[in-house]
């Protein structure tokens, strides 16, 4: 399995996880840019946004996204994000939202 994300959720890789479902893992992100940087990934894989088929899953991926900033005490805010494909920044090529927080942040485009 070359997929990081997909090793991760198959116990094949170390991750601290944060939350977990039938469907999504969330865990802590290796290189955090707050406080509070979670990663919430499908367990299966799906290489983007962009590619998102189902309806049910993308909601599970933003109740859980919730309930880590609920886990993670963010009741003052946080921000989940997601880069979609190369040239929208993503890295990894599996679906992931960070959940980001812990402290003030600053204006995002348009905001």
């Amino acid at each position: 399995m070359e997929c990081i994300f997909c090793r991760i959720v198959a116990g094949e890789a170390p991750a601290r996880r944060v939350f977990e479902s039938e469907h999504v893992l969330a865990f802590e992100d290796i290189h955090p840019q707050a406080p509070v940087h979670v990663l919430v990934v499908p367990k299966r894989h799906v290489d983007s946004l962009f590619e998102l088929d189902d309806k049910t899953l993308a909601g599970e991926l933003l109740f859980a996204a919730a309930e880590v900033a609920r886990l993670r005490s963010l009741a003052r805010g946080f921000r989940v994000i997601t880069n979609a494909r190369r040239d929208g920044g993503q890295e990894v090529e599996h679906l992931h939202l960070h959940v980001v927080g812990g402290r003030r942040l600053g204006r995002m485009l348009g905001s």
